[in-house]
């Protein structure tokens, strides 16, 4: 086998024949294995080994009658199982169109890169196939968030959060991997530094079934993002809970002398600005210093955003105090709170940003291009 295709599945009966079928047609110069991980509650299995029996090329069914972790976990079954080196993930209902296979093979084939991501993304994709206009903003919201907790690894994958993407299993660790619920390729990325390109996708509309997302798989996202990278966001939290409350300090002491509550945050929020700066060269962020540019470019950028977010902070904080009879302190305890991921997602991505490597550069611990690597022929 030259490609193990995994398709985690849950109740996608009505969408196997229809994705073998497309499978087939793509891949019709190639020698692969479609292996479906299913954990339905219906007769999905039944349906995939009904197909199995008449298929040109070897399908697997690996039906998990007790799922442990998910999709991810379903996925990383599928890397135990797999045959081949190359492995293929990508869902079952069809939102992930196989005729793109082919070209995410090619790129693989260039001997470069360690995974190539299917992204809605880039340059050319979209993500028409998201439901509605606030599951496209929870998606882009979501891939912020993540890229700002992982800006090295992340930094040349723009859509970390996508299930369409082919993996050289030989890169990672599979037993180290610990998915939690949708996102295995988060998982993948974040676990070691890997050679990664990307393809633009058309991200299609669903053939049969409904979105598996929900508030609770929206949890699970969250409790493996900061499981993850529970160090740096938390040094984050840590230096922004330390300059909140001297934010607070400084400002109930300037009222208690007798300033009004106004150019006392202002001048609050000045000290603790820069302060708060200081503590993220040195304590958070002080491996990304020498490669994020002159220590000058990034306080202009770091006062600036935080200026800008001071001058939309404090007429809320007059808002809360003068309409909502919030007092002063408290009002502006909520709106620092309000801020602290815009100021991370800020700092990670933009101002500690590394320059963007080439496509597909070897990372520092990486063989060479051609040390133990085939092709996918």
């Amino acid at each position: 086998m030259d490609l193990s295709i995994i398709v985690p599945t849950f109740n996608e009966g009505p969408n196997v024949v229809e994705l073998l079928r497309r499978i087939e047609d793509a891949l019709t110069d190639r020698v692969f294995e479609v292996i479906f991980v299913d954990d339905s509650t219906d007769d999905t299995p039944d349906i995939i080994a009904d197909a199995a029996r008449t298929s040109p090329f070897p399908v697997r069914l690996i039906h998990r009658a007790d799922p442990v972790a998910g999709l991810g976990g379903a996925v990383v079954a599928g890397f135990q199982a797999a045959t081949s080196r190359w492995c293929l993930v990508m869902d079952g209902d069809l939102q992930h169109p196989p005729e793109d296979i082919p070209r995410l093979i090619d790129r693989a084939e260039q001997g470069d890169v360690d995974v190539v991501v299917a992204s809605r993304y880039a340059s050319g994709g979209t993500s028409k196939g998201l439901a509605d206009a606030t599951r496209t903003a929870v998606s882009r919201a979501s891939t912020a968030l993540t890229k700002a907790m992982f800006p090295r690894k992340l930094a040349n994958c723009s859509d970390p959060m996508t299930g369409f993407f082919l993996l050289d299993t030989q890169a990672v660790d599979v037993e180290a991997l610990r998915p939690r619920g949708f996102k295995i390729l988060l998982e993948v990325l974040a676990r070691r530094q890997l050679r990664v390109d990307e393809i633009p996708f058309d991200f299609a509309q669903r053939h049969a079934g409904t979105s598996k997302a929900t508030f609770t798989q929206g949890v699970r996202f969250l409790t493996q993002l900061a499981m993850l990278r529970f160090g740096r966001m938390s040094a984050f939290a840590l230096v922004g809970g330390f300059g909140a409350i001297a934010n607070l300090v400084i400002m109930w002491g300037l009222i208690r002398l007798g300033m009004d509550y106004v150019p006392a945050a202002v001048v609050a929020s000045v000290v603790t600005i820069i302060t708060n700066f200081l503590l993220l060269e040195y304590l958070v962020f002080a491996d990304m210093r020498s490669e994020s540019g002159r220590m000058l470019t990034r306080f202009l950028k770091s006062f600036s955003f935080n200026g800008l977010e001071a001058v939309i902070r404090i007429p809320v904080l007059s808002i809360l105090v003068e309409g909502a009879h919030i007092p002063a302190v408290l009002a502006a305890a909520l709106t620092l709170v309000a801020a602290f991921v815009l100021r991370f997602v800020f700092h990670a991505l933009v101002v500690y940003a590394p320059r963007r490597s080439g496509r597909g550069a070897p990372h520092p611990d990486a063989a060479p291009a051609t040390a133990g690597r085939r092709t996918l022929e």
